[in-house]
């Protein structure tokens, strides 16, 4: 079965990137209720366990049905390309009840008996309560799950966002659907997400599509947002599978004999493109001596830099590369 998304012209001129905290809090809150599909994500549910451990996730879980509608206004679509998590969770409070009344009732619908159930019921009696208990939930599942490693996580998505926005201009929207995803195709101005369960069509009608990589909605393609909210497809941010890996397991011991233990590190953490604080925080270093390597890293020719959006991004050149992983 599959999705079809059906674009115009004006369509193609309104997509864009984005990338949302919010999104990867109630998908981190998912990947906590089926861990056993996330194999690239046991180290962080390894090291989350105890303080999830101090979260009532039910209510969020029970939202969150297998294969059936899960509510959009647990994350409507991001507000902006680098939308901060408390101008989303305001976003979310502010939504009518009406809205969150008709998407509880779909996402019950799905569940059977869910709708008649003395929990089903209070749900939908008092659908403003249910949004802001929610909310709360979100934020108090952002402090504890997703922001200690934020700085980490952004440099991932963003990072994705500004390599598929230089594909984008090389090959053109058709082709690097492809690329984002072998579930993703073009034909006939129409986008098909294959694998899906149900059949699924939706035109656009000139509110174009948000484009956005995640980490935690690793392995699936997903067709987001209902009418009246915008359409998105989310997709597996690139470099997922090196995320949690700590410096010790990448850097060749011969290469920090070479360049230092410190500097080896930070050339063998960029496999992705990232910035001088994301990657202090992911290697425990001091920003300042993180930006002392990535100088001398750069004059050495091992790194090219280039501005995106607020930061500047680092990644290997080829011979930085083949230093950083040596053909065995």
């Amino acid at each position: 079965m599959s999705f079809h998304l059906h674009f115009d012209e004006s369509d193609l001129l309104r997509c864009r990137f984005a990338l949302s905290p919010l999104w990867e809090t109630q998908a981190a809150v998912r990947t906590l209720l089926r861990p056993g599909r996330h194999s690239y994500h046991q180290p962080w549910l390894r090291r989350v366990r105890e303080a999830a451990e101090g979260l009532d996730l039910r209510p969020l879980w029970s939202l969150m049905p297998e294969g059936g509608h899960n509510p959009d206004f647990l994350c409507p679509p991001p507000l902006g390309p680098y939308a901060s998590f408390e101008e989303e969770i305001a976003g979310v409070r502010a939504i009518d009840s009406r809205l969150v009344r008709e998407d509880l009732a779909l996402a019950l619908a799905g569940q059977p008996g869910a709708l008649d159930s003395p929990a089903g019921r209070a749900l939908l009696a008092d659908p403003e309560r249910t949004l802001h208990e929610s909310a709360a939930l979100l934020e108090r599942a952002w402090h504890t799950l997703v922001e200690p490693d934020w700085p980490r996580l952004r440099a991932l998505l963003e990072a994705d966002i500004a390599y598929h926005s230089r594909r984008l201009a090389e090959v053109g929207f058709a082709r690097l659907l492809g690329e984002l995803s072998h579930q993703l195709s073009w034909t006939d101005s129409t986008l098909t997400l294959a694998g899906m369960r149900g059949r699924h069509s939706r035109v656009l009608g000139g509110q174009g599509l948000v484009l956005m990589p995640s980490v935690f909605a690793w392995p699936d393609v997903i067709s987001g947002y209902e009418p009246p909210w915008l359409p998105a497809v989310i997709y597996p941010a690139r470099g997922i599978g090196g995320l949690w890996a700590e410096p010790a397991d990448r850097t060749p011991q011969a290469l920090a004999r070479l360049l230092g233990r410190n500097r080896a590190d930070v050339l063998c953490a960029l496999d992705e493109p990232a910035g001088p604080s994301a990657l202090a925080h992911r290697l425990g270093l001091a920003a300042s001596s993180v930006s002392d390597h990535l100088s001398v890293l750069r004059a050495a020719g091992l790194l090219t830099s280039r501005r995106y959006g607020h930061q500047v991004l680092y990644e290997r050149t080829p011979l930085g590369t083949a230093l950083a992983v040596p053909e065995h």
